[in-house]
């Protein structure tokens, strides 16, 4: 019994630490700012948000889509209909922020299935704590409304 426990623990220590693996190069990871000092070149990358539809309405990166959260089938699904209109070299930034990155539940899926989908310049938008503290509350465009 014991024995059987201790797999079980150890099994389970193994899925959560996968679930957190960055799946992107260290050189994929995007600075807010220098997001924020492109978002109105004449050619801004296609920023989608992978956060919970809550968190998009009540702001989220000035002209980004929202594909749904990326931990759930349905977001995955959205993502892959977004991401299906473009070219697999686009641009793409993808962002939660729905809490610190490195607990987040979506912004993995969500690459992933952009990587397994044959995209090849993918980004993630570096949001250490949330949207609100590393993206609104420095000012950085944004803009409330509702999800697509």
């Amino acid at each position: 019994m014991r024995f059987l426990l201790t797999v079980g623990l150890l099994l389970l220590t193994l899925a959560f630490a996968q679930d957190t693996v960055d799946p992107w190069p260290a050189s994929a990871l995007l600075e807010p700012a220098t997001l924020a000092g492109t978002l109105r070149s004449d050619h801004p990358p296609l920023v989608v948000s992978v956060a919970f539809p809550v968190l998009y309405r009540g702001r989220h990166i000035l002209h980004a889509v929202d594909a749904g959260p990326g931990s759930k089938p349905e977001g995955i699904e959205a993502l892959k209909k977004v991401a299906a209109a473009f070219p697999k070299d686009a641009d793409i930034v993808l962002y939660c922020g729905c809490c610190p990155m490195v607990k987040c539940p979506n912004i993995r899926p969500a690459y992933r299935a952009l990587l397994e989908m044959g995209f090849t310049h993918i980004r993630v938008l570096n949001i250490p704590t949330n949207m609100h503290t590393d993206w609104v509350a420095r000012n950085y465009p944004s803009e409330a409304g509702n999800s697509n």
